[in-house]
């Protein structure tokens, strides 16, 4: 049976949250994969490359497993009723709902981390308690038929998780080894607990804007438990 999957790609989408469970996803056996978004008009990613979405939330199907990426492009849509009621509208029939990276406070701000375990991107992670949800620092995190993801290349290893669960563990390493990912990374910096002071000071730097105006934002929204009420 044909498993449907949609992942949002939205203007400011870190491109390797969407492309790497994309390409996960789409190596599976009897998957249909959708790039879903307002409309069909090409979005710019972060990193500036150039996405084609493939449908639109009126001609979207209902989804088997609905995944919403990070990146900078997720501060707009913590605001945006149009694509937070698209998501909360497939969350309510998916076998599962998942994100990648901050990806995860769109499913907060869609009020559906409520009491979950779930993680996201280390700069993010404290925000998810705004929404209710049990911060949970692991790669990848299941609570029920939620699962969220660490960052960026977090999606490769979330990818591989979800169609461990679909179609079980063979399909899983089968797909794995058809994209040979072995990672065997040249720098051991890849977690906050890993970098060096100073790499750790001097990318927080590096984020700090757009986490400035990710907090004020969460700050305003209606669910999230702040200090700002």
């Amino acid at each position: 049976m044909t498993i449907r999957f949609g992942l949002l790609a939205f203007p400011g989408v870190q491109q390797l949250d969407l492309t790497a469970p994309y390409e996960v996803f789409a190596s599976m056996e009897e998957a249909e994969v959708h790039l879903v978004w307002k409309d069909t008009v090409p979005v710019i990613s972060a990193t500036k490359l150039v996405l084609q979405p493939t449908t639109t939330f009126a001609g979207c199907p209902q989804l088997d497993v609905i995944c919403v990426p990070g990146g900078v492009g997720v501060n707009a849509l913590l605001e945006d009723e149009e694509v937070l009621s698209f998501v909360r509208m497939q969350a309510g029939q998916a076998r599962f709902v998942t994100s990648v990276c901050t990806g995860a406070l769109v499913l907060g701000a869609a009020g559906l981390l409520d009491g979950k375990k779930a993680t996201t991107h280390w700069n993010a992670r404290d925000f998810l308690a705004d929404f209710g949800a049990v911060q949970t620092p692991e790669r990848v995190v299941r609570d029920g038929n939620l699962f969220t993801a660490g960052g960026v290349t977090a999606g490769i290893d979330f990818g591989l998780t979800i169609v461990a669960a679909l179609r079980g563990e063979k399909e899983a390493e089968a797909v794995q080894l058809s994209l040979e990912y072995a990672p065997m990374p040249p720098f051991n910096s890849g977690t906050p607990e890993d970098a060096s002071a100073d790499v750790l000071a001097a990318t927080r730097q590096r984020l700090a804007g757009s986490r400035a105006a990710r907090q004020a934002i969460i700050a305003r929204l209606p669910l999230a438990r702040n200090s700002a009420g």
